[in-house]
């Protein structure tokens, strides 16, 4: 049986713990295609390290895929390095036994992986999963010694995947050759939200999903949400998600005189009951690689309300599907929130209709699985240079 005909052989490798007990948008992504790709017939192994606050198995299965974590001792200091030997040991001894190693996230794992992939003639995609990697990992300017090494160590990388296009365009700032870079957002399964109906004429229900940190940027959008209150009395905002900030955000609530307003739902795992209940999504991040949650929100049928920064400004069309607003911006992110609160019902049917359409056009599960086809078969030669190109329209 050809190449072309016989299932691939897929590794990917993750340097978290997995499956995650409370989301991470590397391990949510790895085990939507993991699974989706098992589905379609192709033979996947997810890689990960052994973390004290994950699971211990060295070997299980997560949706029917087998998951091998490697273990380590954890000296300080040595830590690291015997987690790269770890790693080194196990593609040694499995040399040959993929035709792919899929990297989810460009750190010193990925460095590993980088470093020996010509040696043994494995075919790598490494993906450069969120904006910490450009920014504090092993790809930032001004990196620090041990992740500066990486850093040139990952440039051996054959291959590129680049979630968003101003990932693509800085990795090509950073000196990647434009051919090395696919652009290949994250995928998202818009079945799981089919048939999702709504109280077309329900009042303003805001929601946002993500960790209750600095970075998420909870305190513009509380004072921008009590900007709108007096106008939208009936306007209600929905916060998923924990984090260290939750104290802090429930008492600036409190002050803002929003409180009753303003549910606190902590972690949850019936995200689609949720998304049904709401009907605008919400995104303030200061940074993001390509946020799931919001592909999430899109993807059920919720025009959205997001920070103008990486990811979202390929998604999200302002006045089109949603609107977009500069980070930190108090005073722009109340006008989209009351923009957004004074639609008539079926204008914001309309528009989340046409974010629906937006997520399945760039990002469905079945589009996004025949490109990375494509990329594990070393075939994407039209993905080379759509990293850096104009978004279409």
């Amino acid at each position: 049986m050809s190449s072309e005909k016989r299932p691939l052989r897929i590794l990917m490798v993750l340097e978290a713990a997995y499956p995650a007990e409370q989301g991470g948008g590397a391990e949510a992504q790895v085990r939507t295609l993991s699974r989706a790709l098992r589905a379609r017939g192709q033979r996947v192994t997810v890689l990960c390290m052994r973390r004290e606050w994950g699971p211990q198995e060295r070997v299980s299965t997560v949706d029917r895929v087998p998951v091998c974590r490697l273990a380590y001792p954890r000296i300080p200091l040595l830590a690291g390095p015997f987690c790269w030997l770890a790693l080194l040991f196990f593609l040694y001894s499995r040399r040959g036994r993929y035709d792919v190693w899929h990297v989810h996230i460009a750190h010193r794992l990925a460095a590993v992986c980088a470093l020996v992939a010509p040696w043994w003639r494995a075919r790598v995609l490494t993906k450069v999963s969120g904006w910490w990697e450009l920014e504090k990992g092993t790809l930032a300017p001004d990196a620090r010694p041990v992740n500066r090494v990486a850093g040139l160590l990952l440039r051996r990388t054959a291959k590129w995947q680049a979630i968003s296009r101003r990932i693509g365009s800085t990795l090509v700032a950073r000196g990647i050759p434009e051919s090395r870079i696919a652009y290949l957002p994250n995928a998202v399964d818009t079945e799981r939200f089919a048939g999702m109906r709504r109280v077309p004429d329900a009042p303003p229900r805001f929601i946002f999903i993500g960790r209750l940190e600095a970075e998420k940027g909870h305190s513009t959008l509380l004072g921008a949400f009590s900007d709108i209150n007096a106008a939208h009395p009936l306007a209600t905002l929905l916060l998923v998600g924990t984090g260290s900030m939750e104290d802090q955000l429930k008492a600036e609530a409190e002050r803002l005189g929003v409180a009753r307003n303003v549910t606190f739902a902590g972690h949850r795992d019936d995200i689609e009951t949720l998304l049904a209940e709401a009907n605008i999504g919400l995104l303030c991040s200061r940074i993001e690689g390509l946020s799931n949650a919001m592909l999430e929100c899109m993807a059920s049928g919720l025009p959205m309300v997001a920070s103008r920064i990486s990811g979202n400004e390929d998604f999200v069309r302002h006045g089109e599907n949603g609107w977009l607003f500069d980070y930190g911006d108090r005073a722009q992110l109340a006008q989209c929130l009351a923009t957004a609160a004074s639609l008539a019902p079926q204008q914001r049917i309309a528009m989340g209709e046409a974010a629906l359409e937006t997520v399945r056009r760039q990002s469905g599960l079945d589009q996004v699985l025949g490109k990375l086809m494509h990329l594990y078969r070393g075939e994407a030669h039209e993905l080379a240079t759509a990293a850096v190109s104009e978004r279409s329209a």
